[in-house]
This record gives C-alpha cells, sequence and structure tokens, in this order.
C-alpha cells in the first residue's frame, strides 16, 4: 500500500487529503487470529496520538488500538461492527477502522514507511 505510513504497534494510517484512514496492518490482524468483534469510538471524538482508539477482540484476546495520528474521528467503517471477520480478510482496504480529520498532518512524519515496516516486522 504506497502512501500509508506504520507504527511499531502495527497500526497504519494512509492519508485521503486531510484525511487519515486507520486500521492495523496485515502482520496485526494474522497475530491476533480470527476477529470477533471491534469497538470504534463515536464520530465527533477527538483522539490524540497514542491515545486507544478502538478494540478488536478475537479468538485469543483482546487488543487496543492506538491513534497514530492526533484528529477528530469524522467516520468509522461500520461495516466491520457487523462483520468483524473483514479486517481478517482484507485489513489494509476493507478491513480500515477509523477515519480521522488530522489535527497535526505533521505527526505522519514521524510514523515508518512502507519499506521501513517491512523491514521491521521482518526482526520480530
Amino acid at each position: 500500500m504506497t502512501g500509508a505510513r506504520y507504527t511499531k504497534d502495527h497500526e497504519y494510517v494512509r492519508m485521503d487529503g486531510d484525511i487519515g484512514v486507520i486500521g492495523v496492518t496485515d502482520y496485526a490482524q494474522s497475530q491476533l487470529g480470527d476477529i470477533v468483534f471491534v469497538d470504534l469510538p463515536p464520530v465527533g471524538k477527538n483522539i490524540a496520538k497514542g491515545q486507544e482508539l478502538a478494540v478488536i477482540e478475537s479468538v485469543k484476546a483482546a487488543s487496543e488500538v492506538y491513534a497514530p495520528v492526533s484528529g477528530e474521528v469524522v467516520e468509522v467503517n461500520g461495516a466491520i461492527e457487523t462483520a468483524a471477520a473483514i479486517v481478517n480478510e482484507d485489513s489494509m482496504n476493507k478491513g480500515w477502522l477509523v477515519k480521522l480529520r488530522l489535527s497535526d498532518p505533521s505527526e505522519t512524519a514521524g510514523l515508518m514507511d512502507e519499506a521501513a515496516y517491512e523491514a521491521f516486522v521482518k526482526g520480530l
């Protein structure tokens, strides 16, 4: 996915204008196992970088998803609220979690690009 930026906690943000599309990476969903429930924040909520953004429950455990950037929730992926397995099937596209209107777009500069993230995952 060209243009996405990644965290060491396996979240990604892909920019679409001033909106950041946020989700978990394919690596993260593979480590979680079968995802059965996703708890998303309400639209309008302001989230700070590093703050809990969502909770993903799998057959293995519940895991927090942290915001890679700060902003206001402008949309949540309603499809995964009723069919959480979409995150397993296509985490980087159809399985996105939240869209944020970034309050500080420069925060993306501190995140890894795709090559750096791939190298990071290989080192795990």
